[in-house]
């Protein structure tokens, strides 16, 4: 898969990350960028083409993909952080994160799948997070649902393997963007996180594992949890 001369779809795409992810694509030579939010109008970026596009709404997918068949790269970008825990949180909150996150993207991989298999195979990148492999007191809603999504990403990778699309995901901790504005801790230049990704694509890796934090995260895994929640659990 190459960037250059792509043509890709971008959620997300009027701020943070996904903005980073359509002005980068053109620099590096995508043919066409359709950069698609909630609110098109707000997408600020020249030689873009916007498209409305709601990823909760079934019926807004669906017309995203009737306009853009010939998308070869699918970034799923778009997602919301309600820092919801699970036990006492709102569940209205919990289930539109999952909406979001899960059956958000799952809904724009089902969709797009017939048009990157028409068009060759191409390649879907699927932003997920350190918080894919680890809980967080105050943000559990939006761990859950990006490890539903990294468990999608694996499931759907298999399922499009056929076809020969490349399915990528993405982990990183924090960057600097409106959604992390109030976290504390090192945050990762949006745009540095963007080329990490689209140079995973051109490479052909299954997974980019951004930062140093999120390698640390996805090494606890093969450990035991009391190491890692061990002072989260006593205090």
């Amino acid at each position: 898969m190459k960037i250059s001369g792509s043509v890709a779809l971008v959620t997300g795409a009027n701020r943070g990350i996904g903005r980073h992810f359509a002005r980068l694509l053109l620099e590096q030579g995508a043919s066409k960028v359709y950069a698609t939010a909630r609110t098109p109008e707000s997408i600020d970026i020249p030689g873009v083409e916007t498209l409305r596009l709601d990823i909760t709404d079934p019926a807004s997918i669906a017309a995203a993909a009737a306009v853009a068949t010939d998308v070869d790269l699918l970034v799923n970008n778009a997602g919301i952080a309600t820092f919801t825990n699970l036990v006492t949180g709102d569940l209205d909150k919990i289930r539109l994160e999952m909406d979001t996150h899960f059956y958000g993207t799952l809904g724009m991989i089902r969709a797009f799948a017939p048009v990157l298999g028409a068009n060759g195979g191409g390649a879907i990148v699927n932003m997920l997070s350190a918080l894919s492999w680890f809980s967080f007191d105050g943000a559990n809603s939006y761990g859950t649902a990006k490890a539903a999504a990294w468990s999608l990403t694996n499931g759907v990778r298999l399922e499009l393997a056929k076809q020969k699309t490349l399915v990528t995901g993405v982990h990183l901790g924090l960057a600097d963007t409106d959604m992390a504005a109030g976290a504390d801790g090192p945050k990762a230049d949006p745009a540095d996180v963007v080329r990490a990704a689209l140079d995973g694509v051109e490479a052909g890796k299954l997974e980019v594992v951004v930062d140093d934090w999120s390698a640390h995260v996805k090494a606890s895994l093969s450990r035991d949890p009391l190491e890692f929640y061990g002072q989260s659990l006593a205090s």
